[in-house]
Order: C-alpha cells, then sequence, then structure tokens
C-alpha cells in the first residue's frame, strides 16, 4: 500500500470501529446519573433512602414551592418521597417533608422521642418535625418566627394500618430513628444554605 494512503485507512478503521461500538449502546439507552441531592437540597439521597415501606426500589421526588398570598406563608416547600415500583412505571409514595413558616413556637409530641443536642423537635415512627434556627425565617424570606420541617409516614400510621389490617413493615424503634435521622438532616442542610446554623 502507498504510504500516502495509510493514515487515511487507520482514520477509516477507527471509524468503522467507531461505529460498531454506537451499534452496541443505542442511542438514548444511557441514564443519566441519579441527582445527589433531593427535597429543595434538603437531603441527600443516602438519607432519603432511609425511610423505607418494606418494598424496596430507587428513590425519587416530586418537588413542588409556593409562596403564600400573605406573609403567613412566604416559605411554602414541598417534596414527596417516591420508591419506584417492579410492577409497574407508577412510582409510590414513602413519606411527604414540608419546609413551611410558622408563628407557632416549637412543642414537644407527647410520646415523641426528642432529636438530640442541637435541634428542637421530636421524631415518632410515622412522623417528626424540626424547628430550623432562630435567623432562618428571615435568611428564607420570611417575617415569621420560625421555619418548621415536617416529615409524614404513612406506612408507619397505626391507624391507616389497623383499618387496612396490615403490620408495621419496621419496627417502630428503627423507625422513629430512621425518621430523626432524616429530619436532622433536613434542619443542618437547610441551615448551612442559608447560613442560620446556631
Amino acid at each position: 500500500m502507498d504510504k500516502k494512503w495509510l493514515p487515511l485507512t487507520l482514520v477509516l478503521g477507527a471509524a468503522g470501529v467507531a461505529v460498531v461500538t454506537a451499534s452496541l449502546w443505542p442511542d438514548g439507552e444511557e441514564e443519566p446519573p441519579l441527582p445527589q441531592t433531593l427535597c429543595h437540597g434538603a437531603l441527600s439521597r443516602e438519607t432519603a433512602g432511609l425511610i423505607d415501606d418494606g418494598r424496596g426500589g430507587e428513590v425519587s421526588t416530586d418537588e413542588w414551592e409556593s409562596k403564600g398570598k400573605t406573609t403567613d406563608f412566604a416559605v411554602f416547600k414541598g417534596c414527596s418521597v417516591l420508591r419506584a415500583n417492579r410492577d409497574n412505571d407508577y412510582p409510590r409514595g414513602v413519606y411527604k417533608l414540608l419546609i413551611e413558616d410558622t408563628p407557632s413556637a416549637p412543642y414537644n409530641k407527647k410520646g415523641s422521642v426528642p432529636l438530640g443536642p442541637g435541634y428542637t423537635g421530636w421524631a415518632l415512627p410515622d412522623r417528626a418535625e424540626v424547628t430550623l434556627p432562630i435567623g432562618c425565617a428571615a435568611r428564607m424570606g420570611s417575617t415569621a418566627p420560625y421555619i418548621t420541617a415536617s416529615l409524614e409516614v404513612p406506612s408507619q400510621d397505626e391507624e391507616r394500618l389497623a383499618k387496612r389490617k396490615e403490620k408495621r413493615p419496621v419496627d417502630p424503634d428503627t423507625a422513629t430513628r430512621n425518621n430523626a435521622t432524616v429530619i436532622r438532616e433536613v434542619a443542618t442542610r437547610l441551615a448551612k444554605r442559608y447560613n442560620c446554623a446556631a
């Protein structure tokens, strides 16, 4: 072969390999990397996956945000944490997180477990709540004195389970610990994001 044609032959050969490789990976088949922060940046993917309804599945979220017509709800962010189903394409809701401003002072729910040093809030198997540090409300654009983050976990609701004659998917102590871990991370991440940590 004439040496002047050798570079062209090598280029065409490499292009052929590229075409064969491309045909093995069809367009659109490669999935984008999963987001590592969820719920308006309040949760890491790892922590978001702690709360489960016993059926597993990949974690995703449905997030929303709105501003109220009055200063009562200058901050209102919501997030439903979902899990993929094995038998269909429709994810199921596992728990809900709400972040909102409020004039109500922090309180302790009867029978709840405190969140520990540095956090104002409580946890139960089916719910948890934390009040962000003083100063977060103003940093987040609210004139209300407090910002709270609350968690609702229907799969652990005792009354709901009794009506359906179902058992708890996770024992109450584990569920309470998981809820406390999740709501503590929400408080930590939001306080850091808005530079209002205590």
